[in-house]
C-alpha cells in the first residue's frame, strides 16, 4: 500500500511533468473568458457599422435634399425672370400698338380737317368739276396724296423704331424671329426649287419642247437633190432641213457664242437637227470632217437640267484623240450654259480621272475605260438619257461590240433614251446594232452614197506615186521642201506611217533636214501625244508624223497636206487618213508613195480613186484591179458573213 501512495503522492506533486501539462489545463479554465471578450468586440463593431450606414444614408438623403432644393430655387428664379421679361415684353409691345394705333387715329383725324377745309373754299365751279371727278376736286386729291405720303412715312418709321424696340428689348424673340425668317427663306426656296424641277420636266429643257419643222417640202426636195442627200424615215415625219442658225430656238447671246464664223449649217447638221430637236433617233452616215460634233451637240447640250449634277449626256468614240477633240468642241457648247464635260480614255492613272467626275453632265469617254468604271461603281449612267456612238463602225471593227452593248443596257431604258449613232459606213455589223438598240431611227446619208459604202471626200485631191522602197525618203524630203517652204511654210502638213518605229525614224529623218517636226504613235506617253498634237493644231509645230491612231476622226483645222509615206493596211484607213485634210467645205490635197509591197490593195484604191473622179497612174493599173476579199480580224480571208443568210429550216422527226 505504501509504494501506491507515493506514487499517487509523487504523481501530485511531481513537477517534473512537462511545463505544457499544467498550462493546458490553465488555459482550458481561461477559454470561456476570451471567447467572451470576442463575442463582445464583434457585437460592438456590428452596431458601430449599422450606426455608420444609417448615419451615411442619412447625410446623403440630406444632401441630395439640398441640391434638389438648391437646382429649384435657381429654376424657380429664372422662370421668374423669364416670366418678369415676358410681362415687360407683352407691355412694351402693348405700348407700342397703343401709340401706333393712337397715331393713326390723329392722322386720321387730321386728314378729315384738311378734307374739310379745302371743301369749305371750293367755288361752285371746282364743285362741278369735283362730282365729275369721283367727288374730289384737284386740290383735294393733291392734299390727300400728300396726307398719305406723310402717313406711310410715318408708318414706315414707326415700324422701324418697333422692329428696334423690340430687338433690344428681348434678344430672345429677335433670335426666334430670326430663325423663324430663316426657316420661311428656306421653305420657299425649296418651293421654288421644286416648281424649276417641275417646269423642267413639263418642258423637257429649252429646247425639248421646241419642235422644229423647218423648210417647206419643195425647198426640202432642192435642198436634198442638191447636196445629194438621202433620209429614210419609217414614221414619215417629213420634217424639213434647217437651212438658216435663226430658225433654230436659242437666245440671241447663244447663237453667237456657237455659231460665230459659220455662215449655215453643214448638210449633216441641217437635216439631223430638227429629228433630234424632235426626240428622234437619228443614223448618220456622213463622210469625215462633215460637222458631226456639232450635229449631236447642239441639240443634247440644251436638253441638259443644268440642277441635276449627274451624267445626262453620254458620248463614246473609237480613240483616246477622238474623245479629246470631241470634249474640246463640247466645252464650247457647255460653257455658255455654265455645264460640265468630262472625258476618260485609256493610258492614264484612273485616280485622276475619277477626281474630274464629280458635277458631270456630259462624258466623253472611250469603251474600255468607261466600262471599267461603270463596273467599279466610280459611273452611273442610269440617268443618261442621251447617248451618242461617234464612228460606230469604227468600234466595231476594233472589236469593241460587247462594250457598247455593255454601255448601251446600263443607260436609261429604251423610251426614256435617245440614240444617236454616226458612222462613215453601213456595213452589216452596224445595220445589226441599230436594228436592236435604235426606236424607229431616221436614217441619213450624205452624198452620193446610198449603200453606206466608203467613199473619198470628193474635195480632196489625191495623187499616188508608184515608186521604190527606198527612194520614199528623198521622195519625202521634195515634197516637204515643195509644199513646207517660202509662202507655204506656215502651212500644215500631216506625214502618215505604217508603224510606231517607222514614225520615230521619220520623224528623225524630217529633224535632220531642218524642219520643225513633232511626232504622235502609241510608244509617246499620252502627255506627250497631246502636247504635240496641241502645238500642231496651233500652227506652233506645222509638220506632225503620226500612225493611224490619229488617222480617225480628229479635227486639225487648216491641214494643207497629208503625205503617206507608207500605204496603210486596209483602204478604209486611207480614206480616213486623207480625211485629215479637206474639212468643213475646204479643198485639200493627199499624196501617197506606193510600192510593190502594197500591190495586193491596189484594186481597192484604184476604186476609191474612181468613185471620188480622180485620175489613176498607169503604173498603179499594172498591179490590176481585183479587190482582194475584206478578211476578218480573227478568222482572216476564209470568213464568211452569215447575217444575212436565211435561217435554217426546223426539222421535227415523228
Amino acid at each position: 500500500m505504501r509504494p501506491m501512495r507515493a506514487s499517487l503522492a509523487n504523481h501530485v506533486c511531481d513537477h517534473s511533468e512537462p511545463p505544457g501539462t499544467y498550462r493546458r489545463d490553465v488555459d482550458l479554465q481561461r477559454k470561456p473568458r476570451a471567447r467572451l471578450g470576442s463575442t463582445f468586440r464583434e457585437v460592438f463593431s456590428y452596431f458601430l457599422e449599422k450606426v455608420v450606414a444609417v448615419a451615411t444614408k442619412k447625410s446623403f438623403a440630406v444632401l441630395h435634399l439640398l441640391t434638389i432644393r438648391i437646382v429649384m430655387s435657381k429654376r424657380s428664379r429664372e422662370e421668374a425672370q423669364v416670366a418678369a421679361d415676358a410681362e415687360e415684353t407683352s407691355a412694351k409691345k402693348l405700348k407700342v400698338k397703343k401709340d401706333k394705333k393712337e397715331k393713326k387715329e390723329k392722322k386720321s383725324k387730321a386728314e378729315k380737317n384738311g378734307i374739310e377745309a379745302s371743301s369749305g373754299t371750293v367755288t361752285p365751279a371746282d364743285d362741278v368739276v369735283a362730282k365729275d371727278n369721283g367727288g374730289l376736286s384737284k386740290e383735294e386729291r393733291k392734299a390727300l396724296k400728300r396726307a398719305n405720303k406723310e402717313a406711310a412715312k410715318d408708318a414706315a418709321a414707326q415700324e422701324a423704331a418697333e422692329e428696334v424696340m423690340e430687338a433690344k428689348g428681348d434678344d430672345e424673340a429677335a433670335a426666334k424671329a430670326e430663325k423663324k425668317a430663316r426657316k420661311k427663306s428656306e421653305k420657299a426656296a425649296k418651293l421654288a426649287a421644286k416648281v424649276s424641277e417641275a417646269n423642267d420636266e413639263d418642258h423637257g429643257g429649252a429646247l425639248a419642247a421646241t419642235k422644229v419643222s423647218g423648210v417647206g417640202k419643195e425647198e426640202a426636195r432642192k435642198y436634198y437633190e442638191e447636196g445629194q442627200i438621202a433620209v429614210e424615215d419609217s414614221q414619215k415625219d417629213n420634217i424639213g432641213p434647217v437651212l438658216s442658225f435663226d430658225e433654230l430656238a436659242f437666245d440671241e447671246s447663244i447663237k453667237k457664242a456657237y455659231f460665230t464664223g459659220f455662215s449655215a449649217p453643214t448638210p449633216i447638221q441641217a437635216v439631223s437637227w430638227p429629228y433630234l430637236i424632235n426626240g428622234r433617233d437619228v443614223i448618220g452616215v456622213a463622210e469625215t470632217g462633215s460637222g458631226k460634233t456639232y450635229a449631236f451637240g447642239v441639240p443634247c447640250i440644251n436638253r441638259i437640267k443644268k440642277d441635276q449634277k449627274r451624267i445626262q449626256v453620254c458620248i463614246v468614240s473609237p480613240t483616246r484623240e477622238l474623245a479629246l477633240q470631241i470634249q474640246e468642241q463640247m466645252i464650247k457648247l457647255a460653257e455658255p450654259k455654265g455645264l460640265k464635260v468630262t472625258c476618260v480614255y485609256g493610258g492614264v492613272h484612273k485616280d485622276e480621272q475619277r477626281k474630274l467626275l464629280k458635277g458631270t453632265h456630259v462624258l466623253v469617254a472611250t469603251p474600255g475605260r468607261l466600262n471599267d468604271f461603270a463596273g467599279d461603281g466610280s459611273i452611273d449612267l442610269s440617268g443618261v438619257h442621251y447617248l451618242v456612238l461617234d464612228e460606230a463602225d469604227r468600234m466595231l471593227d476594233k472589236g469593241f461590240e460587247q462594250d457598247i452593248r455593255k454601255i448601251i443596257t446600263s443607260c436609261a431604258a429604251g423610251p426614256e433614251r435617245q440614240t444617236v449613232m454616226f458612222t462613215a459606213t453601213w456595213p452589216p455589223s452596224v445595220r445589226d446594232l441599230a436594228a436592236e438598240f435604235l426606236r424607229d431611227p431616221v436614217r441619213i446619208t450624205i452624198g452620193d452614197n446610198a449603200s453606206g459604202e466608203l467613199r473619198a471626200n470628193q474635195r480632196i485631191v489625191q495623187e499616188v506615186e508608184v515608186i521604190e522602197e527606198m527612194g520614199k525618203q528623198p521622195r519625202l524630203l521634195e515634197l516637204l521642201k515643195q509644199h513646207g517652204t517660202g509662202k507655204n511654210k506656215n502651212d500644215r502638213i500631216l506625214v502618215f506611217c505604217l508603224y510606231k518605229k517607222e514614225a520615230t525614224r521619220i520623224e528623225e529623218f524630217i529633224k535632220r533636214n531642218r524642219f520643225n517636226v513633232a511626232g504622235i504613235h502609241g510608244d509617246l506617253s499620252q502627255q506627250k501625244r497631246i502636247e504635240s498634237l496641241a502645238a500642231f493644231k496651233s500652227g506652233e509645230v506645222p509638220i506632225l508624223v503620226a500612225t493611224d491612231v490619229a488617222a480617225r476622226g480628229l479635227d486639225i483645222p487648216a491641214v494643207k497636206l497629208v503625205l503617206n509615206v507608207t500605204f496603210p493596211l486596209t483602204v478604209e484607213d486611207y480614206v480616213h487618213r486623207i480625211g485629215r485634210t479637206g474639212r468643213a467645205g475646204q479643198d485639200g490635197r493627199a499624196i501617197t508613195l506606193f510600192t510593190q509591197n502594197e500591190k495586193a490593195l491596189a484594186g481597192a484604191l484604184i476604186n476609191v480613186l474612181k468613185g471620188a473622179g480622180q485620175p489613176v497612174p498607169e503604173e498603179l493599173m499594172k498591179f490590176g484591179t481585183t479587190v482582194k476579199k475584206k478578211g476578218h480580224d480573227a478568222y482572216g480571208a476564209f470568213y464568211k458573213d452569215t447575217s444575212d443568210m436565211k435561217a435554217a429550216t426546223k426539222i421535227t422527226f415523228d
